[in-house]
């Protein structure tokens, strides 16, 4: 990775990319740290020094922004307008013929999407400030001390800065599309996660101390946990590249008085074929009920309702079970949207290509199909596996706190590996002999 970099850097079109996309990033940490106005700050580090404890949707809003969303700055929102936004439209897309067409028009569809995806961002991103606005009043902490605009004013003024910083950073993403290395609001999401890490090594070091202190266990503990970080990071490199390939042969035919076709090729499916998506979609649903917690009063709640909101805390063995399952089922689901054997075996026809030994037609499509659902339920697996093993580790050592689960390591790692291959691929195109050797 580093040789890549490096090499990059020598090549001056591919340093001017690197250091537009790292002022890019400058920007984005200014704006994680501009104050929206009317709101009191210190009543609002009170109220959310409870969220790295806890399994709600603001606590996973928080480490998407890089501690942007529990300050209540410029880019609470982050990115997870548009991430929603763009699900929302991979999943209409399915549902709605218009917009299935508009995917197979090529470069004029996918701008037509692109533009619906920007209008959908800004309107949830009114939503959701809407709703953080609101949950903020109710924790009693805007403050219009010092200020003679009307409360509405006031109110409307916060959720348009938090609609204003995400228009600002789905733009700004944009530009690294444009201008910088690509990839721009992956990165964006990168840097925000990286953003958090110091805080868990510093929850790391604090558990450390207390091991020096006398308590033995939280010196084997933090080991461990660096020790299973590694194995999870060496999981995910292997499990990205990793791919079943379908052989695929091709018919010769003869094109006026030339010979095409006749050679061997494969048809690769990748494992990992759903991302990240199932953690993300299984993660939402399961913190539902405890940010609806968020908005009760605890103490006047009957017993049932406190122990079945107890279920859905991370460090409960039933929440454990429905994430894994959740995952899985949920793998399956996109995987089913994203992909069609129909289409894929009737692509194959087209170009007179067959799987040896298989037939051509619906004999196809069900072994696709066949394939696909096999290396479905291992991808699926292997998500579950890397969202539960830092809760079941956080579950037997009682270490909270530490902010770095399933998702975002997958991300970390998958945006760094996609990155890389960029790079990679521009300095092939300007045949780079440093890097070819």
């Amino acid at each position: 990775m580093f040789k890549t970099i490096a090499n990059a850097w020598r090549v001056p079109d591919l340093r001017k990319k690197l250091l537009f996309t790292i002022f890019i990033v400058v920007i984005f940490r200014i704006g994680s740290h501009i104050p929206v106005p009317f709101l009191d700050v210190n009543a609002l580090k009170e109220l959310t020094a409870s969220w790295n404890d806890s399994n709600n949707m603001l606590s996973y809003f928080d480490m998407f922004s890089g501690g942007a969303f529990s300050n209540a700055t410029l880019f609470a929102m982050s990115v997870t307008p548009y991430i929603n936004s763009s699900i929302i439209m991979q999943l209409l897309a399915v549902a709605i013929p218009a917009l299935e067409r508009l995917q197979k028009e090529g470069t004029e569809g996918r701008k037509k999407i692109g533009a619906i995806t920007r209008y959908v961002t800004v309107l949830l991103g009114i939503i959701q400030g809407t709703a953080y606005y609101i949950y903020l009043l109710r924790s009693n902490i805007t403050d219009y001390s010092g200020w003679n605009f009307p409360a509405v004013y006031s109110a409307i003024t916060i959720v348009l800065v938090f609609t204003a910083g995400t228009a600002l950073m789905m733009w700004l993403g944009e530009q690294i599309n444009q201008n910088g290395v690509g990839n721009g609001i992956s990165i964006l999401l990168f840097v925000g996660i990286i953003a958090r890490l110091p805080v868990t090594f510093g929850q790391l070091w604090e558990y450390f101390k207390l091991g020096l202190a006398g308590d033995t266990r939280y010196i084997v503990y933090p080991i461990i946990f660096i020790f299973l970080f590694l194995i999870i990071v060496w999981v995910i490199v292997f499990m990205n590249d990793a791919e079943r390939r379908i052989p695929v042969q091709y018919a010769k035919r003869m094109v006026g008085r030339k010979m095409y076709g006749g050679q061997s090729s494969h048809l690769p499916i990748k494992v990992g074929l759903s991302g990240v998506m199932p953690i993300i979609f299984a993660s939402s649903i399961l913190s539902i009920p405890q940010t609806i917690l968020l908005f009760l009063d605890q103490n006047s709640l009957p017993e049932f309702w406190k122990n079945f909101f107890m279920m859905f805390s991370p460090s409960n063995w039933v929440y454990i079970t429905l994430y894994f399952i959740m995952i899985i089922g949920f793998g399956y689901f996109y995987v089913t949207i994203q992909y069609n054997p129909v289409e894929m075996s009737n692509n194959l026809r087209q170009n007179n290509g067959t799987i040896p030994g298989i037939r051509p037609g619906k004999p196809t499509t069900d072994f696709i199909a066949r394939i696909i659902s096999r290396i479905t339920l291992i991808g699926s697996l292997f998500l579950a596996f890397i969202a539960i093993v830092p809760l079941i580790f956080g579950n037997l050592t009682k270490m909270t706190g530490l902010m770095m689960g399933g998702t975002s390591v997958i991300i970390l790692v998958g945006v760094a590996l996609e990155t890389m291959r960029q790079l990679e691929s521009q300095l092939m195109m300007r045949h780079y002999k440093g890097f070819l050797d």
